[in-house]
C-alpha cells in the first residue's frame, strides 16, 4: 500500500510554529489547492492543512508565508482531535516531509532583471 501525496498551492495564512513539550518543533499552515475546472463550472478550491517538524518546521516559518506558492509532498492522516473537541467529522492532514518554494513568472523576471 502508497500513502503519497504532492499538493501545489498557496498558504492561506502565516505559519504557524509552536514547540512540543518534549523541544521538538513544529508548524501548521494551511494550503489553498485549486482543483481542474470543469467546463460550465466555477473553479473550486480545497484548503489542506499541513504538518511538518523539527528543522523544516523552523525553514518554513523563516521563508515562506501568506501567498507564497509551494509545493509539499507527504502522506496523508486523518485527524481525530476535532471529535475531541465537539466537531462532527475529522480532518484529513497532510504531514509533509517536503517543502519547495515555487516561483512565479513575474518573482522569474524581477530576479533576472536585478530589481
Amino acid at each position: 500500500m502508497l500513502n503519497h501525496i504532492i499538493l501545489i498551492g498557496r498558504l492561506v495564512r502565516d505559519v504557524e510554529l509552536r514547540q512540543t513539550s518534549g523541544g521538538t518543533l513544529v508548524a501548521r499552515f494551511t494550503l489553498a489547492v485549486d482543483r481542474r475546472q470543469v467546463k460550465d463550472r466555477d473553479k473550486e478550491t480545497d484548503y489542506i492543512d499541513v504538518v511538518v517538524w523539527s528543522k523544516l518546521a523552523e525553514t518554513c516559518a523563516q521563508y515562506i508565508g501568506k501567498g507564497r506558492l509551494v509545493a509539499v509532498s507527504g502522506r496523508l492522516r486523518l485527524n481525530h482531535m476535532g471529535m475531541r473537541y465537539g466537531l462532527d467529522d475529522p480532518r484529513v492532514i497532510a504531514m509533509s516531509h517536503v517543502v519547495d518554494r515555487l516561483h512565479t513568472e513575474w518573482e522569474r523576471m524581477v530576479r533576472c532583471e536585478g530589481y
